[in-house]
């Protein structure tokens, strides 16, 4: 009966797939012969669609430059006219939703091109979604495939479109060749230059966001993330290499195991080469194999070689041509092959599935966080994208790990945010809490640390018992209302949010103070950095008022409305620690030296958080009289020696005296090492250059290893914060900051160390080798240095990193808006 059924599902689909075309036919040229542009793969995708009743396509979104972002769902005729069932069936023996089921449809997720000139994988979903239909449906009788064929459509149209453009015809092998060397900033990163496989869990990108929608609709049992790695390595495929993270199950290793297996066979029989278990490893949760591992299914990274550089055909230097048909050729195997196996496990992968939502043997069954309430609204706001659980508590003590104190101690948790692992998702939210990762093997492949509470900047308890929260979400719908007879209006200075609502006033010409002390009006406390909107600064304004409370509404802010400028302690309006707020004309450098990471992650900050105009500056263009039409000017981490010469540091120099302001972060900071008048000095320490008389005898098989020492892979430390100064307003005494290597630099002599590390270093999470965390002995993290107008301001640890440490940002608005803010007028 069975095979009967078979053949009449065969017989059908022949006959709906008649008008069915290749992607070679439809696209007027053989698959990987040329480079695809995305409008060409959506549009045969749709073709596809059309023609046969296996395929469901649909738009999920738009990316920054408004390409579709688009997924297909590829199964049996029969599956496909039940698949809503078969996508609730799945959420329910999860426990997502409610309800009872026994699924036995395997459901496997195919995500290419997350990285744009990784190009080779978009041209394989076209090809294996034809090879599904026409030779492997009998795979799609018990399998749903979802098939995301671009999942970074700009950054995939920057290389295609660019390599298109240079390439020579017939392309060129010769690794010299200029189609075999883009441009900054290549198309690996989306528009905002972020690196959309790091953003899984963080979901800053719009590209996340939309994804992981789809995502948690569908929860798949195996996800494959497909990429390039440099053209002289083979294929990679799983299993990973440790440290895996504890909580992935024996089954969900095994299966990998399997599945590598299953590939190695096609790779063999093919004479291809490819390697298992090096370099990639299941640690990190913001990636397109570990976010999925961490949500049960089976994520996986698969790399084949050539990258942006390999283009059409590149000889590599073992002598071989590696071509982009061969690319396509190995990724569609790989692809297919994963079908296959998940095809003939389709009832394990259910069972198993539903077994990695049992979380009653997680340690800590209940994180409680208090804080700011805006810093807790940004908190839930990232639980709602990943659909995570959470309530608020009604009260009483709570004890357990206290990430503040770095032990174990208590918190009264009334009105505390409780997110618990007694939910399907347990098991994520582990990871996302966690105060630090257990760690099996140092040697990562990226960051070790990225605890939530100290991310978010909140107050935490990791208890072992599961806490009561009933309570929902608390509203703070602010309505403030016009008082025409009050002198002026203040609002505290906590948070991101409280930024948003400065810059809100600024665009509206709305003339704003800051103090630099703390403020009392007739018993009504501020802190220092609070904002002061005085009816005197802004009186040729008839509509005052009005302007100010809609923008106070729109930002949700409580304003005090003060009915005099006399305060109880002496700070006036008028006083001079009470200064004007400045229309900053902002400058970034952009371009070839800096990291295009961290310029995007800046650029992003500025257009989509912080909604402030900023003026971006190649560096090919850059020379100091450019700066005479700013007042900040903001490096990127990068290499500036291309640019920063000697007249262009003298240059730079003039502008910074005459009041100008220079923020660096992160590498950017090097460049002013010993510099005259910037008051920055290494930390050296004498046993650095010491070496034994015989040399380094360590084996060679061992260096990597001994060398972990030297290294400080993501992790968290306690800063000690000077409050009192204006970079660091809003902020308590101590601050916990994600740092990601060991560059040190001594206190400054003559500025202000306003975040630095005193006497020996404290790390509360993720790895640091023993050498790596001595060098932050006595250290510099945040400081300005003054000269004569004008500020340098060094961010060692770049606050804006992936854009997922929250708690970090204000120290940069801060440093734009109020340190050493020369008021010029208006």
């Amino acid at each position: 009966m069975y095979r009967f059924l078979s053949l009449v599902i065969f017989l059908s689909t022949v006959t709906v797939n008649a008008q069915l075309q290749s992607p070679s036919d439809f696209l007027g040229y053989e698959i990987g012969t040329q480079f695809s542009r995305h409008a060409d793969v959506v549009a045969y995708f749709e073709h596809v669609a059309e023609n046969s009743n296996m395929v469901l396509y649909e738009a999920y979104g738009k990316t920054n430059e408004r390409r579709p972002l688009t997924y297909a769902i590829v199964s049996s005729p029969q599956n496909i006219a039940n698949i809503d069932e078969i996508r609730r069936d799945n959420l329910k023996n999860a426990g997502l939703e409610n309800g009872s089921a026994n699924p036995k449809t395997a459901i496997v997720w195919l995500s290419y091109n997350v990285h744009g000139n990784e190009a080779s994988s978009t041209e394989a979903s076209m090809a294996t979604l034809y090879k599904l239909l026409t030779e492997k449906q009998q795979w799609l009788l018990n399998t749903v495939v979802i098939i995301d064929p671009c999942v970074n459509p700009d950054g995939r149209d920057r290389y295609a479109n660019w390599y298109n453009m240079v390439k020579a015809t017939p392309y060129d092998i010769k690794q010299i060749a200029t189609e075999h060397h883009e441009p900054w900033p290549g198309g690996r990163p989306n528009h905002y230059l972020f690196d959309l496989n790091r953003d899984w869990a963080w979901a800053t990108q719009v590209e996340t966001r939309q994804r992981l929608k789809v995502y948690n609709k569908w929860m798949p049992h195996v996800h494959v993330d497909f990429h390039e790695q440099g053209i002289n390595s083979p294929y990679y495929f799983a299993p990973a290499v440790e440290p895996y993270h504890e909580i992935i199950s024996d089954w969900q290793r095994d299966f990998q195991v399997a599945i590598g297996k299953n590939h190695a066979r096609y790779f063999d029989k093919e004479g291809w080469l490819f390697f298992t278990r090096e370099s990639f490893d299941l640690l990190y949760p913001s990636y397109g194999d570990t976010y999925p591992m961490f949500m049960g299914a089976i994520g996986m990274t698969y790399e084949q070689a050539g990258h942006g550089r390999a283009g059409l055909g590149i000889q590599t230097d073992e002598g071989y041509v590696l071509t982009l048909v061969d690319r396509v050729a190995h990724h569609t195997t790989t692809g297919l092959s994963t079908i296959e196996i998940a095809s003939q496990n389709a009832e394990k992968l259910n069972s198993e599935f539903k077994e990695f939502f049992n979380n009653s043997d997680l340690e800590y069954k209940s994180y409680v966080l208090k804080g700011h309430p805006d810093k807790i609204d940004a908190l839930t706001k990232l639980l709602d994208k990943h659909e995570i659980r959470y309530g608020f508590s009604s009260g009483g003590n709570v004890s357990g790990y206290n990430y503040a104190e770095n032990k174990n101690g208590s918190m009264d948790a009334s009105g505390a945010l409780v997110v618990s692992t007694n939910q399907p998702k347990g098991k994520m939210i582990k990871v996302l809490f966690e105060p630090d990762a257990k760690l099996s093997d140092p040697l990562t492949y990226d960051i070790t640390a990225w605890s939530v509470p100290h991310a978010y900047g909140l107050d935490a308890i990791a208890s072992k018992s599961l806490v009561t929260a009933n309570r929902e979400l608390p509203t703070y719908n602010i309505a403030n209302n016009p008082v025409e007879t009050a002198a002026g209006y203040i609002s505290e200075w906590k948070s991101l949010y409280d930024a948003s609502f400065l810059t809100d006033l600024l665009k509206h010409k709305i003339i704003v103070r800051y103090s630099e002390k703390d403020l009392s009006f007739n018993g009504q406390k501020f802190d220092k950095g609070s904002l002061v909107i005085t009816r005197s600064d802004n009186r040729k304004n008839p509509e005052f008022d009005q302007i100010v409370t809609a923008i106070a509404n729109k930002h949700n802010r409580q304003l005090y409305a003060s009915p005099t400028s006399f305060s109880d302690n002496g700070t006036d309006f008028g006083s001079s620690n009470i200064k004007l707020v400045n229309r900053q004309r902002v400058a970034i450098l952009t371009g070839e030296g800096t990291s295009s990471l961290s310029y995007g992650a800046i650029w992003h900050f500025f257009e989509q958080q912080l909604h402030y105009p900023v003026t971006s500056i190649n560096t090919d263009d850059f020379r100091a009289t450019v700066l005479n039409n700013f007042d900040v000017l903001v490096l990127p981490s990068g290499w500036y020696g291309r640019i920063m010469n000697e007249d262009a540091l003298e240059g730079l120099t003039d502008w910074i005296r005459a009041g100008g302001k220079l923020i660096a972060f992160d590498n950017a900071v090097s460049g002013f090492e010993g510099k005259e008048g910037f008051d920055l000095k290494n930390n050296k320490k004498e046993e650095e250059d010491k070496k034994e008389a015989s040399g380094n005898l360590t084996p060679y098989d061992q260096r990597e290893r001994e060398n972990v020492s030297n290294f400080i892979t993501g992790s968290i430390y306690k800063i000690t914060i000077d409050p009192s100064h204006p970079m660091a307003f809003g902020y308590g005494d101590t601050y916990y900051s994600l740092k990601q290597g060991s560059d040190s630099y001594a206190f400054l002599e003559k500025g202000y160390n306003v975040g630095y590390i005193k006497d020996s270093p404290v790390s509360v999470a993720g790895f640091s080798g023993d050498k790596a965390k001595a060098k932050l002995e006595n250290s510099m993290v945040f400081g300005e240095a003054r000269m004569g107008r004008g500020s340098i301001i060094y961010m060692v640890d770049d606050v804006l990193f992936r854009s997922f440490w929250e708690n970090g940002k204000l120290f940069f608005v801060n440093s734009i808006f109020f340190v050493n803010n020369n008021s010029y007028g208006l």
